[in-house]
């Protein structure tokens, strides 16, 4: 088994490995973005994007695909994130690389009425049993148990595809793969990510060192923040810590894609699209930019209120405590998948909304009265407590969440 655990990185040659998270969720962002755009010539994206066949090596043993209960139907899409391309953007962040490796898997569901989507991470060191699987020249590869992220070392997208569907018996209508290339130059494109960071943060192991306050984050800095295992938020400082921070910042992006302000500066929406085309790697169904815009037009028709980000239900490993394994609740998230529907409420505490944003602190939903109510508006306390909803351990708490992960 390879040592990729977390904390054993040094200097910037990490880098690439703890911001790969991000680009996964970055295909939110750019469908967003591609569904805003369509007038744009699609000509010189088109050329950007890279396409892979890989319906022989998943074979026939397949999941079903589910029936639609209305009149459109599901669709879920794995997004994974890779190192594979050599390239001028990794010079500064432990220079060119060689192989197949992966930090990141989302998988995105769309429900068929496209009322809600949700993504679910799944850590990279996630202790999984690894189903048989088959490389480019259909070469079996033995399955075996261990990391998440070994189906990707050794097999590329066809393996982790079918780790995926063999292990929850969801079947993935289209896969992503983005490269860390693409990273810095889309949050260079958005001129930046407004974030917050609650105290100064100097991580020698990373070579990383943040100040602290509420700023706009590009380059190097946006890199860092997103990597950062340590100092930022009051729990989780590790890599589930970092894993939720990263959700946030995506959810930023996406903000800021679909803001007036973007709208109004066409250079930078091109340039952003322009960095993210040229990351990515997709079925051969999403062979066009205008097939991509299509896919984020749904997205954009579900609103960004009601596309969710969690991380599926987990444990410590207890042979090896830097590693983790799916709890009983893993199972209740992928039945919702796999019947189409919404988040359970237990399972919603620790979302982020695509609405989120790092930089302001969610409000209290709550909260009181406005001060500025008449007394005839306002309910007395002994009708505010007879009316209140009785909050309980599955009881969304914003002001939580935002301390947890950095947010202020």
């Amino acid at each position: 088994m390879s040592d990729v655990s977390t904390g054993r990185h040094r200097g910037n040659a990490g880098r690439r490995h703890h911001i790969l998270r991000v680009l996964g969720y970055g295909i939110l962002t750019l469908t967003l973005g591609l569904g805003l755009f369509g007038a744009y010539t699609y000509r010189h994206l088109n050329e950007n994007l890279t396409n892979l066949d890989l319906r022989e090596q998943l074979g026939d043993d397949r999941p079903e695909i589910e029936i639609p209960k209305g009149d459109g139907r599901p669709l879920n899409v794995l997004v994974m994130g890779s190192d594979t391309r050599a390239g001028e953007g990794n010079d500064a962040v432990g220079g060119e690389i060689d192989g197949q490796r992966s930090d990141t898997t989302i998988l995105m569901h769309v429900s068929g009425d496209r009322s809600f989507a949700y993504g679910v991470s799944i850590p990279r060191d996630s202790m999984v049993e690894r189903p048989v699987c088959y490389d480019e020249d259909m070469d079996e590869i033995a399955g075996g148990f261990g990391m998440w992220n070994e189906a990707f070392n050794l097999g590329g997208p066809a393996c982790t595809i079918r780790q995926v569907e063999q292990l929850t018996g969801i079947y993935v209508d289209h896969f992503v793969v983005v490269d860390f290339n693409g990273f810095k130059g889309m949050v260079d494109a958005l001129d930046g990510v407004k974030v917050c960071i609650p105290e100064d943060v100097n991580d020698t192991a990373g070579n990383i060192d943040l100040k602290a306050g509420t700023r706009t984050v590009k380059g190097d800095e946006a890199l860092d923040y997103v990597r950062v295992r340590h100092g930022i938020g009051e729990r989780e400082n590790g890599d589930l810590g970092r894993m939720k921070r990263q959700q946030a910042f995506i959810a930023a992006m996406a903000n800021k894609v679909m803001s007036k302000g973007m709208l109004a500066r066409p250079d930078r929406l091109i340039r952003f699209l322009n960095a993210a085309t040229q990351s990515l790697t997709l079925d051969q169904k999403l062979d066009s930019v205008k097939k991509i815009a299509d896919l984020g037009a749904q997205f954009q028709d579900i609103g960004l209120g009601n596309i969710k980000f969690i991380t599926v239900p987990l444990e410590t490993y207890q042979p090896d405590p830097n590693r983790v394994i799916w709890t009983e609740d893993a199972e209740e998230l992928w039945e919702l998948i796999r019947t189409d529907q919404p988040l359970s409420r237990r399972l919603s505490v620790d979302a982020f909304s695509a609405s989120d944003k790092p930089g302001s602190r969610k409000p209290d939903e709550t909260a009181s009265a406005s001060p500025d109510a008449s007394p005839e508006e306002s309910e007395s306390p002994s009708d505010s407590t007879e009316e209140a909803e009785p909050e309980d351990e599955f009881t969304p708490d914003p002001e939580r969440v935002a301390r947890e992960n950095g947010l202020c």
